[in-house]
């Protein structure tokens, strides 16, 4: 196994002459998109374990006081780089955070396996990322359940009978959630009208003519903050008065943006409420604001992504598991994984059998057109 503690003593000279040893080093490896499809929201995760890392940039552990380094690589949103982009995380890591986008994660198992490095994925909602694989653990929500939140509440809040469901072709994320939501919607007597569309896509008016033509109450788009842009602006070109729905992807400022000025509607489930915790939203809003790189990694405001927290929140169960296992080995660690609980600025964490988190509970929030902000709709689990 090759040593996952970087520089465990490093002898820095000064101009004086004299030398000092700095904290032995442990490395937390960050499988994150900052490219791609899935860059806007990668970049948005990592502010979070970057704040993180800034609140605390050293733990101890086993007795012994560890400077914690990261190690962020980007995986371009890219399934067919995925592979060589977790090996690099891996190197030398006792942990890795990622990925934002199932696809990648679920790409991305096998070399946790074979490298022997626990891996907690931050926002990865597809059930394949953890199943078969007792590297990987996961601190949100699974889409089986946030699909059944939404279907539930299309039924309930706007007595949805017909919905029209989109999704990204060879897209695990959206094809997962775009199933589960079908199949709670059927289960509750309403009917779907299911269309794909292929990578690269750029023209949506189609799809969103169907959607219309059909007579549907709500559109269900799980994709990308990408093509979510499109079809918001394509919706509102074609006066679509129904809600439209989404999942956590769409729980960003890019969508904000979008929706913002226009005469639509838009509803998400998310991890997160901005103003759930108002003395972190104001640390955290003061840290993105001193930093322009981070203020242009999140978008270019102050706007808090759940995403962004639950990297925060990722950070800190690395160190609980570090912590607990009383070693950075990453065999040790991963030991310690299925006992380790946390209670986070996102609540509580702790992992089932599989390795999933046990949650129950989603937050579903509108966008606001005028202001450009989220507010705040219902905390919705199921029964």
């Amino acid at each position: 196994m090759k040593k996952k503690v970087l520089a465990a003593m490093l002898v820095l000279t000064m101009a004086a002459g004299t030398t000092v040893l700095a904290d032995d080093v442990v490395t937390i490896g960050v499988f994150e998109p900052a490219s791609g499809d899935n860059g806007a929201g990668g970049k948005q995760e990592v502010l979070g374990m970057q704040y993180a890392n800034s609140v605390q940039p050293t733990v101890e552990i086993g007795g012994t006081e560890y400077t914690v380094q990261l190690n962020i690589v980007d995986n371009e949103s890219s399934t067919d780089k995925a592979p060589s982009a977790a090996a690099e995380a891996a190197e030398g890591a006792s942990i890795v955070l990622g990925s934002y986008g199932s696809a990648v994660s679920i790409a991305a198992g096998d070399v946790f396996i074979n490298a022997g490095v626990p891996a907690v994925g931050v926002t990865c909602t597809n059930p394949q990322v953890t199943d078969g694989n007792d590297n990987y653990f996961r601190i949100c929500f699974l889409d089986p359940f946030q699909g059944t939140v939404l279907a539930n509440f299309a039924a309930e809040q706007f007595e949805a009978k017909k919905a029209y469901v989109l999704t990204k072709l060879g897209d695990d994320y959206s094809a997962g959630l775009g199933h589960y939501f079908s199949a709670a919607f059927k289960d509750l007597g309403g009917e779907v009208i299911e269309e794909t569309f292929p990578e690269g896509n750029a023209d949506f008016t189609s799809y969103i003519a169907t959607a219309i033509n059909e007579g549907v109450d709500v559109i269900m788009a799980p994709t990308s903050t990408e093509a979510a842009q499109l079809i918001i602006e394509a919706a509102a070109a074609q006066g679509v008065t129904v809600p439209l729905l989404a999942g956590d992807t769409w729980d960003s400022n890019v969508i904000l943006n979008a929706a913002k000025g226009k005469d639509i509607q838009v509803y998400v489930t998310t991890f997160y409420q901005e103003g759930a915790n108002e003395e972190f939203d104001a640390s955290i809003k003061e840290w993105i604001n001193a930093d322009s790189t981070a203020l242009a990694n999140n978008g270019g405001d102050d706007t808090i992504a759940a995403v962004t927290v639950m990297g925060y929140d990722a950070y800190f169960v690395a160190l609980q598991a570090m912590q607990n296992a009383g070693s950075v080995d990453p065999a040790d660690v991963l030991a310690a994984l299925p006992t380790t609980e946390y209670t986070g600025i996102t609540g509580a964490i702790a992992f089932d059998e599989i390795g999933d988190a046990v949650r129950d509970t989603a937050f579903v929030k509108v966008a606001d057109t005028e202001s450009g902000a989220w507010n705040f709709v219902t905390e919705q689990g199921v029964e």
